[in-house]
C-alpha cells in the first residue's frame, strides 16, 4: 500500500499522484486498474443562505475535483482496460430542504458518469456509480460546535431583508434539523464497502450500486413514481 497526499482541488498534487502511480506499477502491469472518486464535502443549508464561497468549495471538491482526477488518471486506466468509479448518493434524486447544493452536485456527477460510460464503452473501460444512502459516522466528521459555528457565519452573511423574511426562529429550526448528523450512531458501512469491492473487482460490474436502507428505498420509490403531493404529504 502506498499512501499519497491528494487534494482533489490541487492540480499539482493530482499530477504528482499520477506520476507516483506510474512509478509504482507492478512489473508487467499495463496501467491502473481502478480509480474510486470518493472525495466529498457537504454544503448544508437552504440554497438562498449558503455563501458563494461555500458553494464554490463544494463544487470544486465534489464535481470539479472528481472530473479532473478522472481526466488525468484515465490514460492509465484505459491502458489497463480498467474502470472509473464514482461515489454519489442514493438520495440525490429525493428533494429535501437544506441539502439542495450537495444533492445537485451529486446528481451532476451521476449524469457525467452516464456520458463517460458511453464514451468509454468501445475502449473497454467500465464506469460505475456507487450511490449509498444517508451515511453518518456519529460526530467523527461533524459536531454540534461545527454546525453552530457554520450557522452563525451563514446568519451573519444574510442581508437584513433575508433575516426579516425567514426570521431567526425558522433559521434555527432548519439548522437544528442537521443535528442528526452529529447525534446519530455510527452507521454500518459493510453494505457500502461490499458494493465498492464489487465495483472494483467484479469482472462484469453493475452500472450502479445502491446500498441503501429499506426506508430510503421506499422514499426514493415514492419520489420517483407517486405524485409530488403524495411525497410532500408523507415526508415533508
Amino acid at each position: 500500500m502506498h499512501v499519497l497526499q491528494l487534494d482533489v482541488t490541487n492540480e499539482t498534487q493530482i499530477l504528482a499522484a499520477s506520476l507516483s502511480v506510474v512509478e509504482h506499477l507492478p512489473d508487467g502491469a499495463h496501467g491502473l486498474w481502478a480509480v474510486v472518486n470518493a472525495a466529498s464535502w457537504v454544503a448544508l443549508g437552504e440554497i438562498e443562505w449558503i455563501p458563494l464561497q461555500v458553494i464554490k468549495k463544494a463544487t470544486e471538491i465534489n464535481f470539479l475535483g472528481a472530473t479532473r482526477v478522472t481526466q488525468i488518471m484515465l490514460p492509465l486506466v484505459r491502458r489497463a482496460r480498467g474502470r472509473i468509479i464514482y461515489m454519489t448518493s442514493g438520495l440525490c434524486r429525493v428533494a429535501d430542504p437544506v441539502r439542495g447544493i450537495h444533492c445537485g452536485l451529486l446528481a451532476a456527477i451521476e449524469s457525467e458518469a452516464e456520458c463517460l460510460r458511453k464514451e468509454l464503452r468501445s475502449r473497454g473501460v467500465d464506469v460505475v456509480v456507487v450511490a449509498p444512502g444517508e451515511l453518518t459516522s456519529g460526530n467523527t466528521w461533524v459536531s454540534d460546535q461545527i454546525i453552530l459555528s457554520q450557522a452563525k457565519d451563514m446568519w451573519k452573511q444574510l442581508c437584513q431583508e433575508q433575516r426579516l423574511e425567514y426570521g431567526e426562529k425558522y433559521f434555527e429550526t432548519a439548522i437544528r434539523s442537521l443535528e442528526k448528523y452529529s447525534k446519530s450512531p455510527e452507521t454500518d458501512l459493510a453494505p457500502v464497502l461490499k458494493a465498492l469491492n464489487d465495483a472494483v473487482t467484479r469482472t462484469f460490474p453493475m452500472i450502479k450500486y445502491t446500498p441503501i436502507s429499506r426506508q430510503e428505498k421506499m422514499k426514493a420509490f415514492v419520489a420517483d413514481y407517486f405524485p409530488r403531493a403524495v411525497y410532500d404529504l408523507v415526508y415533508s
